[in-house]
C-alpha cells in the first residue's frame, strides 16, 4: 500500500474526530430509524446527548438535518452527498443502461453494488415489478457483504491479507437456516468464487431470495463493482440461473469492461 493509500487511524493528528462523529450522526438515521429524538441519536452513536445535541444542530443549521418538535430527521440536502459520488463517477449512465438491459431480458431486478466497509452498498439498480425482499431495495441501500452474491464477488477481488483482515474482524448473524456463520466456510465459499469468477447467494439473508453476481471492470482493468441477478427461489432454480443467467451477466459484464474506459 502506498502513503497515498493508507488510512488513517482515528489517533492519528490529521484524523478529524468531528467530522467523523458529523457523518456517524447522518448516517444513525436509516429505514428502520428515520425519525428519532436527541436521545435516540445519542444511543445509536455512543455519545453523549451533549456531543449528539451539537452535531444535530450544526447539522440542522447547514440544511442536512430537519427538526420537528423532539425530532430530528435527515432533510433532502443530504442528497447531495449521494450525488456528488454518483456524478463523480461518469459510468453510472452505462451501468443503469446495463443493468435496464439485464432486466428486460431476464425478467428479474438487476443491481451494482461496491464493497463499503463490511457491507455492499447498491449504486445503481433496475427493479423488476415483483418484490423480492421484506426491506426496499434502492440505491444507498446496505447488506452485509458476507451473505451476498455481490458481496462475496468483491470479497473475492481483495487480496489475502485484507480478506483475512475481513474475516478477523466481521461478524455473522444468522438470517436462515441456510446462512452460513461458520468464518472457515465463508472463506472456503469466497475462495471458490474467485476461482469461478461467480458468486451465488442461496437464501442466506431472506427466505426465497436467490442471487448471482459477477464483478465488473473498466477496460483498464479497475473494480468498479459487481452486478447481480436477484430472483425468487421458487420461480427459479439453481439450473435455470447457471444455465440462462450467469451467461447473461458474463455477457454483460463484458459489455461493461468494453464500454467504459
Amino acid at each position: 500500500m502506498t502513503p497515498e493509500e493508507e488510512v488513517l487511524s482515528p489517533d492519528d493528528r490529521d484524523f478529524v474526530t468531528a467530522l467523523a462523529s458529523g457523518l456517524e450522526v447522518i448516517l444513525a438515521f436509516d429505514e428502520a430509524n428515520p425519525r428519532m429524538t436527541l436521545s435516540e441519536v445519542a444511543a445509536r452513536t455512543d455519545m453523549n446527548r451533549a456531543r449528539a445535541r451539537r452535531f444535530l444542530l450544526t447539522l440542522h443549521a447547514l440544511g442536512y438535518v430537519r427538526k420537528q418538535g423532539r425530532y430530528f430527521e435527515l432533510a433532502p440536502r443530504v442528497l447531495q452527498l449521494g450525488y456528488a459520488f454518483l456524478s463523480a463517477n461518469n459510468y453510472r449512465s452505462v451501468i443503469q443502461q446495463v443493468l435496464e438491459d439485464i432486466t428486460a431480458e431476464s425478467g428479474e431486478s438487476s443491481s451494482l453494488g461496491v464493497l463499503d466497509g463490511d457491507a455492499v452498498t447498491y449504486v445503481a439498480r433496475s427493479s423488476a415489478p415483483h418484490r423480492l425482499m421484506a426491506i426496499t431495495l434502492s440505491v444507498g441501500t446496505r447488506l452485509p457483504a458476507a451473505h451476498t452474491s455481490m458481496g462475496r464477488a468483491l470479497l473475492a477481488q481483495l487480496p489475502d491479507a485484507e480478506l483475512d483482515a475481513f474475516l478477523e474482524r466481521v461478524t455473522l448473524e444468522r438470517h436462515t437456516d441456510k446462512t452460513v456463520t461458520d468464518k472457515a466456510l465463508l472463506k472456503k465459499c469466497i475462495l471458490k468464487v474467485r476461482q469461478q469468477g461467480y458468486a451465488i447467494a442461496d437464501q442466506e439473508l431472506d427466505s426465497g431470495l436467490r442471487s448471482l453476481a459477477v464483478p465488473a471492470f473498466d477496460a483498464n482493468g479497475k473494480l468498479l463493482g459487481a452486478i447481480n441477478i436477484s430472483t425468487n427461489a421458487a420461480r427459479v432454480d439453481l439450473d435455470t440461473l447457471m444455465r440462462e443467467y450467469l451467461p447473461l451477466l458474463q455477457r454483460k459484464a463484458r459489455e461493461i469492461r468494453e464500454t467504459v474506459s
